[in-house]
């Protein structure tokens, strides 16, 4: 969790509105089986952690907060790079669940 807020004050962005900010977790690098996954097989995952949130809507306020593992659909949200890592940045709407 210490990792967690440590990333999120680094983060040179804020969120506006409704919309949060994912760092998505690590690809499966090996099966149950113990076979290993190659690179052009990896799927993108689909749960993460919120680094940032939005304030929300007028009469909505946002339910995630920083910290929080989520589940997300599969082509939710905008990847964008800074400094040189991966996030989503997307609506609250499009996250699906708080693990």
């Amino acid at each position: 969790m210490a990792k967690v807020k440590n990333a999120a004050a680094k983060l040179s962005i804020t969120p506006l509105h409704d919309r949060v900010i994912v760092q998505p977790a690590a690809a499966e690098e090996k099966t149950a089986g113990g076979i290993i996954i190659p690179d052009t097989a990896k799927e993108k995952p689909q749960r993460g952690v919120v680094l940032a949130a939005g304030p929300g809507k007028k009469d909505e306020p946002v339910m995630v907060k920083a910290g929080d593992t989520v589940l997300y659909g599969k082509y939710a949200g905008t990847e964008i790079s800074i400094e040189g890592k991966d996030y989503l940045i997307m609506r609250e709407s499009d996250i699906l669940a708080i693990v």
